[in-house]
């Protein structure tokens, strides 16, 4: 079976692990034996940021991290048994940000991705070969090789003005209310090689509990990506639980751009044309959405068997709907 996932964050990163369980790749992997399924995640890079001359793709390092164990399990983010010596020069130098915590070993994939983008390699490249250390067990590729950025524009007590959605997130914890949420560069931006050829053959795309509007809604905003998943099956997994964001601050993300903080709201705001199935919580049984299959689960990934049941969960419903499709049902 071939599953493209499009993903962002912690949320993201957690479900795709339950999704290799699921579908056994994680052992074939370990006794080197081939496998028929294979999983696609584009990755968002909105939120890539540029800081002491390193470019820095948050949600395509924890995706890579996290499913090559090199992660910091407690925080979801970041390496395990990191150390922040270089922070601590660099704020002796009073160099600025201090809000952004780059530490040791996470610097060195910075440096890495910043001498191959200096010597002319694309993104999609690049990432290809920091996967080659990690053996993620998937195919990751950025959403496009161009780049973009999320910013969001506020006004407080120094005016109306835009910041770095990193800056709104990390340093503001998104309590400065958003006026607007921009994609600078995502007009002219192109899919990354082979994103768009893996939509066209995936089986079904799968959509993880990420962030609806700044993960996946970033990756929906490139041109043609959208349009390749409406003819595909595709199943969705609410990252709202009971009128909350299960993790992170999605709600205030959600608020900028006019959406209720519920699941049944998030599934109007990605759309029935392209959404076939949505998994809610237990606590959110009973919601409807016009034109798309509701269906009530427990989603909280608090261990691996909930979070391998949960991507099994999507995986049943979408080869469901997808025989349906089938049969012209």
């Amino acid at each position: 079976m071939r599953i493209v996932v499009p993903a962002g964050g912690i949320g993201g990163a957690r479900f795709l692990r339950g999704l290799k369980a699921a579908l056994g790749t994680d052992a074939a992997t370990e006794s080197n034996q081939a496998t028929d399924h294979q999983i696609t995640v584009i990755g968002n890079t909105g939120d890539d940021i540029t800081l002491f001359g390193l470019r820095i793709c948050p949600d395509l390092d924890t995706v890579m991290y996290t499913l090559g164990g090199g992660i910091n399990e407690e925080q979801g983010w970041g390496r395990t048994d990191e150390t922040f010596t270089v922070k601590e020069e660099l704020a002796a130098y009073g160099m600025k940000p201090t809000w952004f915590g780059l530490g040791d070993r996470d610097t060195a994939t910075h440096i890495v991705r910043a001498q191959m983008i200096a010597a002319g390699y694309p993104l999609s490249a690049i990432t290809t070969a920091l996967c080659d250390r990690w053996q993620p067990g998937v195919r990751l590729m950025p959403m496009t090789d161009d780049q973009v950025e999320t910013h969001v524009i506020v006004n407080d007590e120094e005016g109306r003005r835009a910041i770095h959605f990193q800056e709104w997130w990390i340093r503001h914890r998104a309590a400065l209310p958003a006026e607007q949420i921009i994609s600078l560069g995502a007009e002219k931006a192109k899919p990354a090689p082979g994103v768009i050829r893996a939509i066209r053959n995936a089986d079904a795309v799968i959509i993880p509990p990420s962030n609806p509007v700044v993960s996946v809604g970033s990756i929906l905003g490139i041109e043609g990506i959208r349009e390749a998943m409406v003819d595909k099956t595709v199943v969705g997994v609410s990252p709202i639980i009971g009128g909350a964001p299960v993790r992170g601050m999605a709600d205030a993300c959600l608020s900028a751009i006019g959406v209720e903080t519920s699941a049944g709201a998030v599934a109007e705001h990605l759309g029935s044309d392209l959404l076939d199935g949505w998994l809610v919580d237990e606590a959110d049984a009973g919601t409807e959405v016009d034109g798309i299959e509701v269906r009530s689960r427990p989603l909280y990934m608090s261990d691996p068997a909930a979070t391998e049941a949960l991507a099994q969960a999507a995986l049943d419903l979408a080869v469901e709907l997808s025989e349906r499709k089938a049969q012209g049902q």
